[in-house]
């Protein structure tokens, strides 16, 4: 990635970074109240992965973060071991457009991966990304390294931490086309406020449970 694309230009004034200063400390707070709330949640939900299949715990992968920094999200594995490997031969089968990869029926999904996607249950593990500065708890979500050839007005969406919920989630998650998706990143990071935040995050819990795009 280009050092253009790694340390695009910040618009953001005093007050926005007294905000955004703001805005950590609530992606502190609340990631560690929701490890501890969710820890029973969490623990069913790693059960689940280890009685279905054989294989890791975790499934680890490179994202591109703020500024176009790379780091390794976390989450709950919910396919079968090797399924990445599969993916060019899936390829014909992709149901998304742009820098997405999405199948409904996606054969490499294991069948307590389906249960954990429909509630983002295999998300969690992404609030220690939170408390490590890689993530917030609102955002853009954070494409894969190999699905995120950032240009033009996609760049733009790297000016904010990527985040574990966002405008993408509560609107319809991988229903959207990326040109729906993009927009809906850029409108966040040129309007962002706390006052967004809170409404995401009110907005998160009802989406989830809808299961609406979730695959």
């Amino acid at each position: 990635m280009g050092e253009a694309a790694r340390h695009p230009a910040a618009p953001f004034g005093h007050a926005r970074w007294t905000g955004r200063a703001v805005k950590r400390t609530i992606d502190l707070v609340g990631a560690a109240v929701l490890l501890l709330l969710l820890a029973p949640i969490l623990l069913a939900a790693a059960v689940a992965v280890r009685v279905d299949t054989p294989g890791p715990l975790l499934f680890r992968q490179r994202r591109t973060g703020w500024r176009g920094e790379e780091f390794q999200v976390l989450k709950l594995r919910t396919m079968r071991v090797g399924s990445e490997k599969l993916r060019e031969a899936l390829a014909a089968r992709n149901e998304t457009d742009g820098q997405l990869f999405k199948i409904r029926d996606d054969p490499r999904v294991t069948a307590a991966g389906r249960w954990l996607r429909r509630y983002s249950l295999d998300e969690l593990p992404q609030l220690v990304n939170v408390l490590k500065g890689q993530m917030s708890l609102v955002g853009p979500r954070p494409l894969p390294v190999e699905d995120s050839t950032f240009a033009g007005p996609a760049l733009h969406r790297l000016q904010m931490r990527p985040g574990l919920t966002g405008l993408w989630q509560i609107s319809g998650r991988s229903n959207l086309a990326w040109e729906d998706a993009l927009r809906l990143d850029l409108h966040y990071v040129d309007t962002w406020s706390l006052r967004l935040d809170l409404a995401i995050l009110f907005r998160t819990l009802p989406a989830v449970l809808r299961g609406d795009g979730a695959y």
